[in-house]
C-alpha cells in the first residue's frame, strides 16, 4: 500500500502512462486516478478501462508522436513493451526485438527534449545475466542478458545512463520486475507465461493439466499490484537513474504454484520431465528496493491467482481485443511500417 502523503503528491498532476492496458499499466492507471491525476494512456490496445482515464490508441514507434504525448507532462510511466514465451522470444527474435528497441528510444528521447520532470522506465529481470539470486550490486553492463530480446532493455537503461553521463539528468528511474502475474495477462493458449497458461488451460479443462519439467524450478512470482505500486514509488523516490528489483520477496516452486492454485481449484496434473524445466532458480532480491524506495510488497501467492483466476472468469477474451506482434497478420502490418 502506497502511503497517503506519496498519493497526494500526484494529485492534478498531468502524467502519461505508456501500456497503461498492460498486466502492470493498468494498475498503475487505477491507482494513479484514484490519487486524482490527470492520467493519459497510450496503448495499442484498443480498450478502454478506466472511466477517469483518457485513452490513445498509437504507435509509439512514431518519434514524433512521441513527443507529442509527452508535451507539458508532469510524469512519464514508460510501461509500454511486447510480452511474448519462450518459444516466440526464440522463433521471433526480430519480431520481439525491433518493436521495443524504436519505443523505447522514441519514448525516453521525447522525455528529454520535453524536459519531463521526473521518468520511470519499467526494464525486465532479463536485463540480469544468467544467475540464481540477482542482486543489483553484482550487474555487470558487460554481460549478456538471460534472453535476447532483453538487449532492448538493456539498450534503453544504458541510454539513461548516457543521458546522465552527458547531461548530469538523474530525474530519469528504472525498474526490475520479476515475474510478473494477475489480471489483463496473456491468456491464449499460445505465447503465454506459465501462471496464465496453467489458468487457461485449467479453465479450459485440459485433463490432466501437463506442467513442463518435474516441478522443482523455483522462481519469482508477484502480483501485478504490487509491481506497480513499486513502479510509482520508484518514480516519486527516484532511483538516480540506477535500477531495483521488483520481486515478491518470497520464491516459490513450480510444484508449488501448481499446488496453490490446487486448494481453490479442482483439477488433476502431471508433470512432464522430458520437457524442459528451465532453469533452476531464479529469485530477486528486494532489498534495496526497500531501503530506497520503500516497496514492500503484500499480496502472497495465495490471494494474487485468487484474484486473478476472479478476474479471468469474467475477462476470458480480453486478451483477444489486444495487440498480439506474433500474429501473421500483425507481423505482415508492422513489416510495411519498417
Amino acid at each position: 500500500m502506497i502511503k497517503e502523503d506519496v498519493l497526494k503528491v500526484f494529485r492534478k498532476k498531468n502524467i502519461l502512462v505508456t501500456g497503461g492496458t498492460g498486466l502492470i499499466g493498468r494498475q498503475a492507471v487505477d491507482i494513479l486516478c484514484t490519487a486524482d491525476a490527470h492520467v493519459k494512456v497510450v496503448s495499442l490496445d484498443n480498450i478502454r478501462l478506466n472511466k477517469k482515464a483518457e485513452y490513445k490508441v498509437a504507435d509509439l514507434a512514431d518519434f514524433g508522436l512521441c513527443k507529442e504525448v509527452t508535451k507539458d507532462m508532469d510524469f512519464v510511466f514508460h510501461l509500454a513493451g511486447v510480452g511474448a514465451s519462450v518459444k516466440a522470444a526464440e522463433e521471433k527474435m526480430a519480431t520481439h526485438l525491433v518493436p521495443m528497441l524504436m519505443v523505447n528510444t522514441n519514448v525516453l528521447e521525447a522525455c528529454r527534449v520535453n524536459r519531463v520532470p521526473k521518468v520511470v522506465f519499467t526494464s525486465s529481470v532479463g536485463a540480469y545475466s544468467k544467475g540464481e539470486v540477482f542482486r543489483e550490486s553484482e550487474y555487470r553492463m558487460e554481460s549478456e542478458p538471460l534472453d535476447f530480446a532483453s538487449w532492448a532493455k538493456r539498450m534503453a537503461e544504458a541510454q539513461i545512463y548516457a543521458y546522465k553521463v552527458e547531461h548530469g539528468l538523474e530525474n530519469f528511474s528504472i525498474v526490475r520486475p520479476s515475474n510478473v502475474y494477475g489480471p489483463g495477462d496473456n491468456f491464449g493458449e499460445e505465447g503465454s507465461l506459465v501462471i496464465p497458461s496453467l489458468i487457461y488451460r485449467i479453465c479450459n479443462k485440459e485433463r490432466p493439466l501437463i506442467v513442463w519439467g518435474d516441478g522443482s524450478a523455483i522462481r519469482d512470482f508477484v502480483y501485478s499490484r504490487d509491481v506497480a505500486e513499486g513502479i510509482i514509488l520508484a518514480l516519486h523516490y527516484g532511483t538516480r537513474s540506477g535500477f531495483v528489483n521488483l520481486g515478491s520477496g518470497r520464491p516459490y516452486s513450480i510444484k508449488e504454484l501448481v499446488e496453490t492454485l490446487r486448494t481453490f481449484l479442482d483439477f488433476e496434473y502431471l508433470f512432464d520431465a522430458s520437457k524442459p524445466t528451465g532453469a533452476k532458480r531464479r529469485v530477486m532480491d528486494i532489498s534495496l528496493a526497500k531501503e530506497l524506495i520503500h516497496y514492500n510488497p503484500t499480496t502472497d501467492l495465495l490471494e494474487g491467482l485468487k484474484k486473478t483466476w476472479q478476474w479471468y472468469e469474467k475477462h476470458p477474451d480480453e486478451h483477444l481485443k489486444k495487440m498480439n506482434y506474433f500474429s501473421k497478420q500483425n507481423e505482415r502490418a508492422h513489416a510495411h511500417r519498417f
